[in-house]
């Protein structure tokens, strides 16, 4: 081999030598920058955990508040949204509350007209009050109150012609009137007054009006 043959092998074999180094040298950087980003991704999933479980529930609803709830941020804390639960209830009338009942004696004609609540319930109630009458005059009825006895007698539950001959039979004058402030449904409804609580509530009532 001459020597010209011998210096350009020397060069090649240099030379490769020289990108094997350098190509061994790029792996291991690389791989050691990847091992680097990998344990610092493993670090970051994990921060936070020691202070999720080390800090103090949240005053909202400590009860039900977790760790996990605190390191992943969710919120149990109840709204103060009213439901529509919440809602009924606020407007829910007690039909075995004697606070909710009126009694009144009225000079016929007492200028009140009736209407009667669906055939399933019966029942009769305040529909409106004719100008100048003796309801209106009163002051102490309302639209919407349920008929319930009249001087004793009770006709919740009546018919409509059944409850106003009632009224139109009664020779007390003025007649007394006993009604519930509310709605058909909370006097007749699953939550309404039972019948033997009603019979005594207006014996007891309509006894206390007369001698009053």
């Amino acid at each position: 081999m001459s020597n010209q043959q011998k210096s350009v092998s020397i060069a090649i074999m240099a030379t490769a030598a020289c990108l094997s180094t350098t190509t061994t040298a790029f792996t291991i950087n690389t791989a050691s920058k990847t091992t680097k980003t990998t344990t610092q991704l493993q670090m970051g999933l994990f921060d936070g955990v020691k202070d999720a479980f080390s800090a103090p529930p949240s005053n909202l609803d400590a009860e039900r508040e977790t760790p996990i709830d605190r390191w992943m941020g969710w919120s149990v804390a109840k709204e103060d949204v009213p439901t529509e639960a919440q809602a009924q209830d606020a407007n829910f009338v007690d039909a075995m509350d004697d606070t909710n009942y009126i009694t009144v004696a009225l000079e016929k004609p007492m200028g009140v007209i009736f209407e009667e609540n669906d055939q399933e319930v019966g029942g009769i109630f305040i529909q409106s009050f004719t100008e100048d009458g003796a309801a209106a005059k009163s002051g102490l009825l309302k639209e919407g109150d349920q008929l319930v006895a009249v001087d004793g007698t009770k006709v919740s539950g009546l018919s409509f012609d059944d409850s106003l001959g009632t009224i139109v039979n009664c020779d007390k004058s003025p007649t007394p009137l006993l009604l519930f402030r509310g709605t058909k449904e909370q006097l007749y409804g699953p939550t309404g007054a039972s019948q033997e609580w009603l019979d005594e509530f207006v014996s007891k009532t309509m006894t206390e009006a007369a001698t009053s």
